[in-house]
């Protein structure tokens, strides 16, 4: 309240959305908490956006704006001379852009705030896994394929890629998520194994 110079009942307002977004815990008589991130939240944030998003670009097909994409994908890309906690932002925030530009051109606008609050969740499964381990998220060639099968009209190539682009996206923040609550102590689930490289 004393940073931002907001008074008492402004606070509670955020604190009590914040809760009901599960982005903090209500804890009785002793405050609120930032809630851990989970491999539960990973889990289920990538098993909505395996099926979304490559059902996003098959519809989006002959719809999409090709040039705001390339645009969108080069910015996906661009090396900053900024700490890298810097660059992860730029890049999520790029990489939020390019898919949510395909799923606003569905013209589903459920499906875009669907889409749009995963997107956000990711912010923070990507921070405890790739800013902790020190790595930038990186996304191979799946933007620009996903372009090319626009470009020529295939919605089942460009399903096929956004689906493949999702799990290979998921493989890579579970393993960086696991390797961050391991050097925490956490105890990992048997599962792990399965990211484990």
């Amino acid at each position: 309240m004393e940073r931002y110079g907001i008074g008492k009942s402004s606070c509670r307002i955020a604190l009590t959305r914040l809760s009901h977004e599960h982005l903090v815990l209500s804890r009785p008589r002793k405050g609120y908490q930032v809630a851990p991130v989970t491999v539960k939240d990973v889990e289920e944030v990538f098993a909505l956006r395996v099926q979304l998003e490559p059902m996003a670009a098959r519809l989006a097909v002959g719809r999409v704006d090709i040039v705001r994409l390339r645009v969108l994908e080069a910015a996906c890309r661009v090396r900053y001379a900024v700490p890298l906690h810097d660059q992860i932002d730029v890049f999520m925030d790029a990489n939020k852009a390019f898919h949510l530009e395909i799923a606003r051109a569905t013209g589903n606008e459920r499906l875009l705030r669907t889409l749009s609050g995963l997107m956000d969740e990711m912010s923070r499964l990507v921070a405890l896994g790739f800013n902790v381990q020190g790595t930038k998220p990186e996304i191979k060639h799946d933007h620009n394929a996903m372009i090319a099968a626009f470009e020529e009209g295939d919605g089942k190539r460009a399903e096929l890629i956004a689906r493949r682009h999702i799990e290979t996206f998921q493989s890579m923040t579970m393993e960086k998520v696991y390797a961050s609550l391991s050097e925490a102590g956490a105890s990992l689930p048997l599962l792990a194994a399965r990211f484990a490289r």
